[in-house]
């Protein structure tokens, strides 16, 4: 039990000499002008995510299905790669096809997945397939 108790202690003790460290370092980089303040702390809460940024009260569901990714998945869509940095209106007809065939194919459980692998790719979704998309990706994400 004593032991247990210690350990604690030790514990809280490292973890105040690391933050006072890592403040240390930023007040000093902030002075070298590094950085131009010091970084603010954000509220956190969880959505089945890791962690989400709380802004302005709300929850950003995107940015928590972001940050609760563990890199790029693919959805045998390897193709749609060639869409990265175009706009959401400048897709043809052909291609607007392309990624409804992949989203049609898909289980709805995996549409939030896709969605996020496409961001992270920085592939944007057609406009014409936005709605039908986030329709399931909002069914999926609430239930």
């Amino acid at each position: 039990m004593y032991v247990l108790i210690i350990s604690l202690i030790l514990l809280g003790v490292v973890a105040a000499i690391a933050g006072s460290i890592r403040n240390k370092r930023l007040r000093q980089k902030v002075e070298r002008g590094e950085l131009e303040k010091m970084p603010e702390v954000k509220m956190v809460t969880d959505c089945g995510a890791e962690s989400c940024a709380v802004e302005e009260g709300g929850l950003c569901e995107l940015d928590c299905v972001l940050n609760g990714s563990k890199g790029i998945e693919y959805y045998d869509d390897e193709e749609l790669d060639r869409f990265k940095g175009k706009e959401g209106d400048a897709y043809t007809e052909e291609e607007e096809a392309e990624f409804r065939e992949v989203f049609e194919t898909m289980l709805p459980k995996d549409v939030p997945g896709w969605v996020r692998s496409l961001q992270l790719r920085e592939i944007q979704l057609p406009n014409a397939v936005k709605d039908e998309v986030f329709l399931v990706y909002n069914d999926e994400i609430h239930n």
